[in-house]
């Protein structure tokens, strides 16, 4: 389908459509619109020409026919939606970009409750390849690769299955952001996320243990990782005698319901005014749109779709057998939040 039926639907151009569809990052003036054109090309199975794409980029050569098309299923493996956490909405968004650059069609989203249904009475489903966003229990990732012919993972941290995975270690990125506060100055360092099994939690609780400082239990708030959990959470702090001089929160979405709750704190003029530093981790766009801006581990989505997508495809096209795990680095990105936040 080409990029002038997208343009139709859309009522834009189709200069607007492309830079849409080839660049992730690229917004519309209205973010509305955006999303618009992103769901007409899911609606229209759009697949780039990509003869015509050579063309334009100035590639002389002919076009490689073993480079076949490939569709490529999401599982939603830790949320159940993509508006429960935007981390994976942004990295639904790089997949699908990537994919009209790999010559793939992005197939269906798929929850872990559909994986049951999936190709009943059939060895294998229509779709040639999965993609699994976040950690998946492992009775999951057996079903999937029996009806799959190539699974890869995106995760913060492996699962040891039987599949591709590329990662960005959520232990490494959580003593990131420990660190960064310690260096700052601050010596009480709360918590706030899952707790369970869960890599970012070792993180801050080794680097505080390497760092000789004491964990303190008031300072932990487990939580399921939600905005809602997150604004909870700083009334559980703030109401404490010696309440924490800094909060690592597990991620973006759980510091921005924290920093939504400490702006109406300190807005109805308590005595005391309560703003602690707040770190965490993804990078979601939101993060550099608050206020204050959120100090936050970028996680590297763009890259890890890449190197996921061009996994899938080799595995698909008989080029490796053997798992591979690719681990990539994570980045601090500091805002106003911790570090430079003035009141």
């Amino acid at each position: 389908m080409s990029l002038k039926k997208i343009a139709q639907m859309t009522g834009v151009s189709v200069a607007t459509v492309s830079r849409v569809l080839s660049n992730a990052d690229y917004q519309c003036q209205d973010r509305a619109l955006t999303e618009r054109i992103r769901q007409a090309a899911r609606e229209l199975h759009y697949v780039p020409n990509q003869s015509a794409r050579q063309l334009k980029l100035g590639e002389n050569r002919k076009y490689d026919s073993t480079n076949r098309q490939f569709v490529i299923d999401i599982l939603l493996a830790r949320v159940h939606s993509f508006e429960e956490d935007p981390f994976f909405a942004e990295m639904h968004r790089y997949i699908e970009t990537e994919c009209y650059k790999q010559n793939c069609v992005p197939g269906q989203v798929l929850r872990v409750p559909d994986i049951s249904m999936l190709g009943a009475g059939a060895s294998r489903v229509r779709a040639d390849g999965l993609l699994v966003l976040g950690k998946c229990p492992q009775p999951v990732a057996d079903a999937v690769l029996r009806k799959y012919r190539a699974v890869a993972a995106i995760d913060r941290n492996p699962m040891d299955y039987r599949m591709d995975e590329i990662t960005c270690s959520g232990a490494k990125a959580a003593e990131m952001a420990v660190e960064y506060l310690l260096e700052l100055g601050h010596v009480s360092v709360a918590y706030i996320g899952d707790c369970t099994m869960e890599a970012r939690y070792q993180g801050y609780y080794e680097c505080l243990l390497n760092h000789k400082l004491s964990i303190v239990y008031e300072y932990t708030v487990p939580t399921n990782q939600t905005r809602e959990e997150g604004y909870a959470a700083f009334g559980r702090l703030a109401a404490l005698d010696k309440p924490p001089g800094a909060v690592f929160c597990a991620n973006d979405v759980t510091a921005l319901g924290f920093l939504h709750a400490m702006k109406e704190y300190n807005g109805r003029r308590h005595k005391q005014v309560y703003r602690p530093a707040v770190i965490s981790i993804d990078d979601i766009e939101e993060a550099a749109r608050v206020s204050p801006m959120l100090t936050t581990i970028r996680i590297p989505k763009g890259d890890m779709a890449h190197f996921a997508l061009l996994s899938l495809k080799d595995r698909l096209m008989g080029g490796h057998q053997a798992c591979v795990r690719m681990e990539l680095p994570c980045h601090l990105m500091v805002r106003e939040s911790a570090g430079m936040y003035v009141p």
